[in-house]
């Protein structure tokens, strides 16, 4: 993947141009192509900034884009919901057929994580998740305390 050179080599570059230097000089004397320089200088004569564009595709601007704000309110709504369940609700609902894994990221991008739930015994001699907890106790973790209903913090977006 490409990346940009530096807005320091970019502007040492314009000012030996703007200073007298030909662009091929400027070029020369900073180890760029002369076609960087002639690049470099005709964007800040048009935008006045020689800062690079962005690299990629914005945000948001993907198949799922326009129906994130549903697919987090259903999330929101119905916690529990499976990836697969989701893309069928999305495909029934809007009619957009999603992979499981593509509504995954958009969810992880979002704020939401995998982990549901804080802490339950595994087995009733299992301790808990809290380090002082006798075996076969009900102690609840400080967490599970704040969400009496069960749902961890990691279900709500931060």
């Amino acid at each position: 993947m490409t990346h940009a050179l530096s807005g320091d080599l970019r502007r040492r570059v314009t000012d030996a141009i703007s200073e007298g230097q030909s662009r091929r000089a400027a070029a020369e004397h900073y180890s760029v192509s002369a076609a960087t320089a002639v690049r470099w200088q005709k964007r800040l004569e048009e935008t006045g900034s020689t800062e690079p564009d962005f690299i990629g595709r914005p945000r948001g601007t993907g198949k799922l884009g326009p129906y994130s704000d549903a697919i987090i309110a259903k999330v929101e709504a119905q916690p529990d919901i499976t990836m697969p369940d989701l893309a069928a609700w999305l495909l029934s609902e809007h009619g957009v057929g999603a992979d499981p894994s593509n509504l995954s990221k958009l969810l992880c991008r979002a704020g939401f994580t995998y982990k549901k739930k804080h802490c339950w015994p595994r087995r009733k001699n299992a301790l808990t998740c809290m380090p002082s907890a006798k075996p076969g106790t009900s102690t609840v973790c400080q967490p599970c305390v704040l969400h009496p209903d069960g749902l961890s913090s990691s279900t709500k977006r931060a």
